[in-house]
This record gives structure tokens, C-alpha cells and sequence, in this order.
């Protein structure tokens, strides 16, 4: 990871995530000025505090990227249908869900 993009600066984006929206890794990663570093916000979310709303990152199917039968993903899962997003085929429909950062595409 450059040093230029810090777990803290990946973690200071995703704490603005509201609850009921998700975002994509690579949304996360354009809005911390890294567009191709989406790869890099999985990294991070592995060190995060566990204040840090990490369930609400997605990847750019709208689907949890742990392991189906985890149990990290199996929180996920609870954490967002308790904040009211809901799941179809496994997926999340981002159109509805999804957060609108208020950044040009």
C-alpha cells in the first residue's frame, strides 16, 4: 500500500457511510483519491476498529465479498438488514441502497 493512502484516510471515508446505504470498494477508493486502489480498501478493512461501519462495504455486485457461511459475513448480512437494506438473490440492489457520496462520477 503507498503511503500516501492511509488506513486512516480508507477509515475516515467509510465512517460516513449512514446507516441503511452501502458503498462499493471502488467508491471508497475514488473518494480517498485512489480510484484503482479498490483492492487496497479490503486490505484496510482488515485492520479496522471495530467502531468502523465496515458492514457497510460492498463489492460492486452489491454482494458480500466473505465467505457465504462466515461468520464475519453472516454479521454483515444481520448488521444491514437491521439498518433496513435489503438483500435479493444475495445481492444488494445499489440503485436503492446505495450511498450517494454527493461526488462527480
Amino acid at each position: 500500500m503507498t503511503s500516501s493512502l492511509s488506513h486512516e484516510h480508507i477509515f475516515a471515508v467509510i465512517r460516513r457511510i449512514p446507516p441503511g446505504r452501502v458503498a462499493t470498494y471502488g467508491q471508497i477508493a475514488r473518494l480517498a483519491g485512489h480510484p484503482r486502489a479498490a483492492r487496497q480498501i479490503g486490505y484496510a478493512l482488515h485492520r479496522c476498529p471495530p467502531s468502523l461501519p465496515w458492514h457497510r462495504v460492498l463489492n460492486a455486485r452489491g454482494r458480500i465479498s466473505l465467505p457465504a457461511d462466515s461468520t464475519s459475513a453472516l454479521t454483515q448480512r444481520r448488521r444491514l438488514i437491521e439498518e433496513g437494506v435489503t438483500f435479493i438473490g444475495g445481492r444488494v440492489d445499489l440503485a436503492c441502497h446505495g450511498w450517494d457520496d454527493g461526488a462527480p462520477d
